[in-house]
């Protein structure tokens, strides 16, 4: 025996040791080749010795791989987390689909019960390491101080049945109401780029979560009492006093029909068009803003008639039961004479109609009118966040039931959105036509072969020639990263 290459445990690590060993086998025999190839005959023999653990999916590495290193995340030294984001982002499966994909379009053997350890490993500090990155890419990104903070709730639920002391049964804003649910809350800036998240018990309720969660990244990160923003489902005087108490300015949905009897006068006394502004000074400390919209009472209107066509169908065809008339909703539009003669008010439904159009909002800062709608309406990109999270990268429903696990994936999930959110920016920076599904779509099919050359027997790699939308897509990433 003269020399030991090595040993392999599957087929292509097994095919590339042996041409290691050829080549090995050339250099020490030092004799020239004993026959010389035509071109053809040449190409076809090269092209003869290629094999399906030649060619690599690499798109996912090429584009996702580059900015997950951009942003920072390159920093933790963990190749499974890597793997894991970048693989959430390219084809957002369960992690036993994750290594068959791993397996057999990038070459990387790992045992779906590795990931298992590695998730049950993941601790928190990980989370707080994860956090931190994102923070200082959103800092950069919006070139300074963060003055303006987003802050929504959303559910997540589990396709098993039992719940434990952090799955809990509550309200679903999903609509599984069976399922244990968990609550994530996401705090974001301007344009939607992260700053941090946090779990919640599936039971709590939603207006708990913000003071204990905004106090937490504000000390971790230092932030400088930053404008709150958030929807109506916030909206308490508990958590108003809380806001107030910590010294927090703040711009939170109003429920206009909620308010007192003498508030809702003045609110329907004044006479609207498109734009109309009605201010009502609640107290020294907070005002009340009231704006009409034109196309929102179209929107308003739309709403309530589809509901109430709904309501009559259900009543024709004799299908309203009492745990139809149970549910919320425009069942509010009902009449009940007796035990069972069920009509609908029409009335109410007319009277309804004052509201349509307007949109209240509560706030505590003394910013110009205009500036406090234009911040509120930048709450839907929260709200996107969300659908990114739950369509793109699929981060529902959630299979796992110990704790530390689903922590794991929900970190997994959040570094992937912070990646597709940066694809985002720079497709829109460089006006490419290209959407974000689309652009992760045909990272699928980017390909790098290896080959071995006849003569020299040097092994070399090269990336496949990409059609002209993934071309477009690998310049803008080369180029920006």
């Amino acid at each position: 025996m003269i020399k030991t290459i090595g040993c392999g445990a599957v087929r292509h690590e097994i095919d590339r040791l042996k041409q290691v060993a050829r080549q090995e086998i050339e250099r020490l025999e030092s004799q020239p080749s004993l026959f010389v190839f035509e071109n053809d005959e040449l190409i076809e023999d090269a092209i003869s010795s290629l094999s399906n653990s030649s060619i690599n999916t690499v798109g996912p590495e090429l584009i996702f791989g580059r900015i997950y290193d951009y942003i920072g995340f390159g920093q933790i030294k963990e190749e499974l987390f890597r793997h894991l984001v970048i693989s959430r982002l390219a084809f957002p499966l369960s992690k036993l689909k994750t290594t068959e994909y791993l397996y057999r379009y990038q070459g990387e053997n790992i045992d779906v019960n590795s990931v298992y350890r590695f998730l049950d490993k993941l601790s928190s500090s990980l989370k707080s390491k994860v956090e931190e990155i994102a923070f200082e890419h959103t800092k950069r990104t919006l070139k300074g101080e963060i003055n303006v903070v987003f802050y929504d709730l959303t559910t997540l639920y589990f396709e098993a049945s039992d719940e434990d002391d952090l799955r809990k049964t509550g309200f679903s804003k999903d609509g599984k109401h069976a399922n244990p649910q968990i609550f994530i809350g996401l705090l974001v800036g301007l344009g939607g780029y992260a700053i941090g998240y946090d779990i919640f018990e599936g039971n709590i309720h939603e207006g708990h979560t913000l003071i204990p969660f905004l106090e937490s990244i504000s000390r971790k990160f230092k932030l400088k009492k930053p404008v709150v923003v958030a929807d109506s489902g916030l909206l308490s005087d508990k958590n108003i006093n809380a806001l107030q108490k910590a010294k927090y300015k703040y711009i939170i949905g109003a429920r206009i029909k909620n308010e007192s009897e003498q508030i809702q006068e003045r609110i329907l006394r004044k006479k609207y068009n498109d734009g109309t502004i009605c201010v009502i000074r609640k107290s020294k400390k907070h005002k009340l803003i009231v704006h009409y919209s034109e196309k929102r009472a179209k929107k308003d209107f739309y709403n309530r008639k589809k509901g109430l066509n709904r309501l009559e169908k259900r009543i024709t065809s004799g299908k309203l039961t009492k745990a139809h008339i149970n549910n919320r909703g425009y069942n509010k539009y009902l009449h009940l004479d007796g035990k069972v003669d069920i009509k609908i008010d029409y009335q109410k439904f007319e009277q309804d109609a004052r509201w349509d159009g307007l949109k209240g909002y509560m706030t505590n800062t003394k910013l110009p009118n205009d500036v406090v709608l234009e911040n509120y309406r930048n709450l839907f990109h929260i709200e996107r966040a969300f659908r990114m999270s739950k369509t793109d990268l699929r981060i529902r429903p959630i299979y796992h039931h110990l704790k530390h696990r689903i922590e794991a994936h929900i970190c997994i999930a959040f570094t992937a959105y912070t990646i597709y959110k940066e694809l985002e920016r720079v497709l829109k920076s460089e006006n490419s036509s290209l959407s974000l599904k689309t652009a992760s779509e045909i990272t699928h099919n980017m390909y790098k072969i290896t080959y071995q050359l006849p003569e020299s027997k040097q092994i070399k790699s090269t990336l496949l020639n990409m059609d002209q939308q993934q071309q477009e897509l690998y310049n803008i990433v080369q180029k920006k990263f």
